[in-house]
C-alpha cells in the first residue's frame, strides 16, 4: 500500500489551468526528491497521449514510461483546487494527485481511490475540506473517529492547592483513553501551564499528541499559584483541525463561567454545543442577505454578541453559513455557534430569515453588520456588495464608502518564527499576552500564506494561521503605543516565545 503523508497534501490551492495545476505537482514531486527535474515533460506528455482525468473530480497527472528512470523513488503529491480546474472534454478537476512511480506501486493507490470514484457526495467533499488530517482520512478511506470528551475527563471538586496536582489528573486521564503518549506526561508536567484568566488554566505538549482530546480538573477551593489564581486548568491534546470549535469555545466568557461554576453535564454542554446544528433551509419563500465582516477583528465575542442580540429581536427563524469557510449552516441566535464559525475580517455571511419580519430582520442585520457591530469599521472595502433578495429578486444593496488604505501613523514589521514546532498553544499564548501589554491595536499577517490581517489579540486567531517553523508574520500596529509594541513582540519572538 502507498503510504500517503499529510505532508504531501496542498489544500486551498491556486492555478491557472491545467498546465500549471501539472507543473506544481512536479515541482513538489522534485522538492521531495521523489524525480529529478525533467520529470515535467513526461508528465506534460503522458497528458497528451491520454487524459489523466478519473472521474468525480480527480486527476492523477504521472509521467511516461520513458521518464521512469528519472523517479528516484516512488511517491505522490496531492493538490486541492477548491475553484477546480478545467481538465479537458468538460471535466472539472478538484483533486489533482501527481504521481512518480518507479513501477507499478501507484496502482495500489487507485485500489484506495476507488470509493471516491464511486461517490460523488465523497468527491464534493474532498473539494471543499479544509484540514489535512480530515482530508487524508477520506481520500484513504479511513475514519476519522468524531471529537468526543467522556465524562470521566471532567474531575470537580479535586481536594488540593496544587496547580500540579490538576495538571497530572489530567494527564492521566488522557492516558488512560489513550489519547497521548508517556512523552505528553512528561511534557506537561514539567511545563507550567498558562493562565487563561478567572482562574483558569491551559496546558499542552508539542509531543506525545495520539489524538484530540480534552481533559479538565477543577479545585474545591480557589487558590494562588506564583500570584496568580487558580481554580481549573484544562489539558488540550490535538491532532487535527476538529478540536478548534472546542478551543475557540474556551475563550468565550459564558463557557468560562461554567468551566468555574457548572456541574459536569453543563461543562460537557458548554465545550461541545448545546444545540443541534440547524440544517439548510429552503430559499423559497425567504429572504436571504449576504454581508461582508468589515471588522478589523472579525468576530470576537463583543460584536458576535452585538449581532446575536439583533437577531434575538425578531421572531423568524434566522439561520447565518461562513461562506469564505463553506462552513455549515448554524442558528444565528447562538453566541456560541457565530463565534465557533472563525470569521474574520473580510468573511462573507450568508443570513436566511423565515418569518412574518424575515424582511426587516435581514435590513437591520445588513445595517448592523455595515455600522461594525458596535466598533469602528474597516477601511478595507469588501470585494463584493452586500445584497438582499428575496426568491432570487434582489431588493437592495447597501453602500459603504470606505478607504483602502492603512492608517498614516501605522507601523509594520516582519519577524520569522524560530520555534521548531512553530506557534502552537504555548507560544501563541505568550505572543497574544505580549500583545495585551500595550496600549495599540495590533495585527498580523501569515506573510507565507498570504493570509488576512487578523488581531493579534486572540489566541484563537494567531493559532489558525498555521504558523510553523521560518514563517513570516507581519505586524501591523496603531495607536499610543504602536512602537512599544512592535518592539516588544520582536524582543519576544527572538527570545523564543518561551521555548
Amino acid at each position: 500500500m502507498l503510504e500517503l503523508s499529510e505532508s504531501n497534501i496542498h489544500l486551498n490551492a491556486n492555478a491557472a489551468d491545467k498546465q500549471q495545476a501539472i507543473e506544481m505537482a512536479a515541482s513538489a514531486l522534485v522538492q521531495a526528491d521523489n524525480v529529478e527535474n525533467g520529470y515535467l515533460q513526461g508528465m506534460l506528455a503522458r497528458e497528451q497521449q491520454t487524459s489523466t482525468f478519473l472521474g468525480n473530480g480527480i486527476a492523477i497527472p504521472h509521467g511516461t514510461l520513458d521518464t521512469r528512470s528519472m523517479v528516484k523513488k516512488t511517491g505522490v503529491q496531492v493538490f486541492q483546487f477548491p475553484q477546480g480546474i478545467e481538465w479537458g472534454e468538460g471535466n472539472i478537476a478538484y483533486v489533482v494527485i501527481g504521481i512518480a512511480a518507479r513501477s507499478d506501486e501507484h496502482l495500489s493507490l487507485l485500489r484506495q481511490l476507488t470509493h471516491v470514484l464511486s461517490d460523488e457526495d465523497t468527491a464534493v467533499k474532498l473539494a471543499k475540506i479544509t484540514d489535512v488530517a480530515e482530508f487524508r482520512a477520506i481520500l484513504m478511506g479511513e475514519t476519522i473517529e468524531p471529537f468526543e470528551i467522556p465524562a470521566a475527563n471532567i474531575s470537580l471538586d479535586v481536594d488540593t492547592q496544587s496547580l500540579l496536582t490538576l495538571v497530572a489528573i489530567n494527564a492521566g486521564q488522557l492516558q488512560v483513553k489513550s489519547a497521548v503518549e508517556n512523552r505528553f506526561i512528561s511534557e506537561v508536567i514539567n511545563n507550567t501551564a498558562l493562565p487563561l484568566g478567572k482562574g483558569l488554566w491551559v496546558t499542552d505538549s508539542v509531543v506525545g499528541n495520539v489524538k484530540n482530546a480534552l481533559a479538565f480538573s477543577r479545585a474545591k477551593t480557589i487558590f494562588s499559584h506564583n500570584g496568580k489564581a487558580v481554580k481549573g486548568v484544562i489539558t488540550v491534546s490535538a491532532v487535527s483541525d476538529q478540536i478548534n470549535p472546542t478551543l475557540a469555545r474556551l475563550l468565550d466568557d459564558d463557557v468560562q463561567t461554567t468551566l468555574l461554576n457548572g456541574n459536569s453535564t453543563e461543562i460537557l454542554t458548554a465545550l461541545l454545543g448545546s444545540e443541534n446544528e440547524v440544517e439548510a433551509q429552503s430559499v423559497e419563500g425567504a429572504v436571504v442577505g449576504t454581508f461582508t465582516i468589515r471588522n478589523e477583528h472579525g468576530l470576537h465575542a463583543r460584536p458576535s454578541a452585538n449581532l446575536v442580540n439583533e437577531v434575538k429581536k425578531f421572531t423568524s427563524k434566522i439561520t447565518v453559513q461562513n461562506l469564505t469557510r463553506e462552513s455549515e449552516v448554524v442558528s444565528a441566535k447562538s453566541l456560541m455557534k457565530i463565534v465557533a464559525l472563525g470569521v474574520t475580517q473580510g468573511h462573507r455571511l450568508r443570513f436566511v430569515a423565515e418569518g412574518e419580519d424575515a424582511k426587516q430582520a435581514i435590513e437591520a442585520l445588513g445595517k448592523v453588520i455595515a455600522d461594525g457591530l458596535g466598533e469602528n469599521v474597516s477601511a478595507v472595502p469588501p470585494s463584493e456588495p452586500d445584497t438582499i433578495e428575496i426568491m432570487g429578486e434582489q431588493i437592495h444593496v447597501p453602500a459603504v464608502s470606505e478607504d483602502n488604505s492603512l492608517p498614516a501613523n501605522a507601523i509594520e514589521a516582519v519577524f520569522v518564527i524560530k520555534n521548531e514546532h512553530g506557534l502552537h498553544a504555548r507560544p501563541s499564548a505568550v505572543l497574544v499576552n505580549e500583545v495585551k501589554k500595550y496600549n495599540a491595536s495590533v495585527a498580523v499577517q501569515n506573510l507565507d500564506r498570504n493570509s488576512q490581517l487578523v488581531s493579534a489579540k486572540s489566541l484563537m486567531k494567531i493559532v489558525a494561521l498555521g504558523v510553523v517553523k521560518g514563517t513570516r508574520l507581519r505586524f501591523v500596529a496603531t495607536g499610543d503605543e504602536a512602537q512599544q509594541a512592535i518592539d516588544g513582540i520582536g524582543a519576544v519572538i527572538e527570545s523564543g516565545l518561551g521555548e
